[in-house]
Order: C-alpha cells, then structure tokens, then sequence
C-alpha cells in the first residue's frame, strides 16, 4: 500500500506506508466522524534516518475543535510504529482544505457522491 497521490513523502515514509496510513485510520475527526487519512487531512510524510517522523496536516476549518488534542493522539499513536523514534504533527493552512481531498471511501462513509 502507498500514500495517496495527494500526500507528498520521502522515501523512507513511503517504504513505512502501510504502518503510518493504518495509525492515520485510527485517528478520527470527532466532529466529522471520519479519519484523517480519508479526511484528505494529511499533507505530507517524512521520516529521516533517525526515525524522527514529521507529519504536515491541517483542518476542515480553522475554528475546529480538536485542534489541539488530534495532533497529540496522532503523535502518541506514531510512537508504537516500529521504526519511529520521535515525531513532529506540523499544522498548515496552505494550501486550504477542499472537500475534494475526501478519499473515495471516505465520500462513501459520509454518505457523499463517490465522484
């Protein structure tokens, strides 16, 4: 399993993929009931030699809620990934997020047209 083409990752994160994108599944937006790799929330994966793992994300909206606790559960869930030794959850608002980054599953999931 890879990323999805829009996540951007250096190599040692997209040979880590199928470890990473199952903790992003288990981290879940509260207020949209849908994970953050689904969500289309993920930006970017890196992990350097050292295992330090930095993840670029960002928010549906800028007033959410969990802005404070769902980067501290994602960092706690990265620890037990063999592998990653340390991690850094970086949030951005550039570029904003879209709807349109809702994963096929995940417009599935919310019900939405899967187009």
């Amino acid at each position: 399993m890879t990323f999805r083409e829009d996540i951007t990752a250096n190599p040692k994160a997209e040979a880590m993929s199928e470890e990473l994108i199952a903790v992003f599944e288990q981290v879940r937006d509260p207020e949209i009931e849908l994970d953050i790799y689904n969500l289309g929330l993920i930006y970017e994966v890196t992990v350097d030699e050292a295992g330090h793992c930095r993840v670029l994300m960002t928010f549906t909206d800028r007033n959410c809620g969990c802005e404070d606790t769902l980067p501290a559960e994602l960092a706690d869930k990265l620890q037990h990934v063999p592998g990653i030794t340390s991690s850094k959850i970086e949030v951005t608002w550039t570029p904003v997020w879209k709807m349109t980054r809702i994963s096929r599953l995940g417009r599935i999931t919310l019900g939405i047209s899967p187009r």
